[in-house]
């Protein structure tokens, strides 16, 4: 099928611009994509079908498998490519207003076994705990699930003694730290049990989780040079490499963390008055800081030649394929840092999403920022959190340090 012979042509036309003035798709992506548009149109029409009502994933796979049986191509990779294109085609349409039924269907989890999603719901309305939170917590508790063979009855029949062998497990494979946030996630299920009358006695006291020091451990940082390596080496020609640009500059300017960057919106940047609203994940608090003129410059290039301008979040950083939704997660900002970072020749076994945080405090120490005013700018309600930088910075003044004399 032609493009003259698509049916509401000027529509399809529309969604060709969505995606170039989208800055998504190279022009042979859309020419494939229009391939599988029209097979799929055809497909709809010789079978009496109405195309905007099968453009879901079962409608589209039914399409791709069928395609794939009767033009004798491999199905995998049919399915794959028709689920690729008729998707983009699809949030292409929701853009430009035309209705479009859900792509798919939603479907509560049932991986889980009701008495997980009794503690999940339990975390979420009595607990308060965040969605992030509860998921780490579900997360270790369906871990302990699995040493106990998958049988629920174990969970209701726990000892003390089953506990204790999964942690001393998890120690040897875990860290301190994440071993202790294991410790917890088990304190609260077996507290849930309590509470819901699931055991008889309280086993969450005898959870002892492993002894060591807070901060007894420096916070692991970059030399400065690196970081400025990391943003030179960032291909700013490219919509996606404005994006990184902009995000990582921010993130090593202001110290912000993940979950602050993926929570900006287009609507806490105040042009006029030149300053950037930002709200902790953790604790909600709010507050201004300045736009600097490197950062303004950035954000504004990034919108206007980066950014998806067809887009329905409002979140300042989306994903540069379409349905261009805001940043997935802390993993999705540490999958970009570490392609820059091998890009600029850094390399380093700590490369997380905090090490770019933990990089700006210690600079800031070194440039003689007031302790107070670093603690204020990165969220920290107690002192010492903070002091764990200065830790950091002096250790860097041994790298400088004088050869003492010796006496005479």
């Amino acid at each position: 099928m032609s493009k003259a012979h698509l049916p509401q042509y000027p529509l399809y036309t529309a969604t060709e611009n969505v995606w170039r003035e989208n800055h998504c798709l190279k022009e042979t992506s859309i020419s494939l994509y229009r391939l599988w548009v029209c097979r799929f149109i055809t497909y709809c029409q010789n079978k009496q079908l109405d195309e905007y009502a099968q453009l879901t994933l079962i409608g589209v796979s039914k399409f791709a498998f069928w395609y794939a049986r009767n033009h004798d191509i491999n199905r995998n990779n049919a399915i794959c490519i028709a689920r690729s294109a008729l998707k983009t085609w699809s949030n292409a349409l929701q853009i430009l207003g035309r209705p479009v039924p859900l792509w798919s269907q939603v479907i509560s989890n049932t991986s889980h076994t009701p008495i997980i999603k009794a503690f999940s719901n339990y975390l979420h309305d009595n607990c308060g705990n965040a969605s992030s939170t509860i998921h780490k917590k579900i997360h270790h508790i369906n871990s302990f699930k699995v040493f106990l063979n998958q049988q629920e009855d174990k969970l209701l029949n726990i000892k003390l003694q089953d506990i204790d062998e999964f942690i001393s497990i998890c120690s040897k494979r875990y860290s301190q730290s994440t071993t202790s946030d294991i410790c917890s996630s088990l304190r609260s299920f077996t507290r849930y049990l309590l509470i819901s009358e699931r055991i008889s006695v309280d086993l969450a006291p005898s959870i002892l989780s492993p002894k060591f020091t807070k901060f007894e451990r420096p916070h692991k940082v970059l030399p400065w040079d690196d970081v400025c390596n990391i943003l030179q080496a960032i291909n700013r020609e490219t919509p996606c490499g404005m994006r990184d640009y902009a995000l990582l500059l921010m993130m090593s300017v202001y110290g912000f963390g993940a979950g602050e960057v993926i929570g900006l919106t287009l609507d806490d940047i105040d042009w006029k008055a030149s300053t950037i609203h930002v709200t902790r994940p953790k604790t909600k608090v709010e507050f201004q800081l300045p736009l600097l003129p490197a950062v303004g410059e950035a954000v504004a290039n990034y919108l206007r030649f980066g950014r998806p301008c067809h887009t329905l979040s409002r979140h300042l950083f989306v994903i540069m394929r379409s349905p261009h939704t805001k940043l997935a997660c802390a993993v999705t900002i540490r999958h970009i840092l570490h392609t820059h970072a091998k890009r600029a020749g850094v390399t380093a076994d700590f490369l997380g999403t905090h090490v770019l945080r933990h990089t700006h405090a210690c600079r800031q120490i070194d440039l003689g920022t007031p302790v107070p005013i670093i603690g204020d700018i990165l969220g920290h309600s107690d002192p010492a959190s903070t002091s764990a930088y200065i830790r950091v910075s002096i250790n860097h003044l041994r790298e400088i340090s004088l050869q003492v004399p010796s006496c005479q």
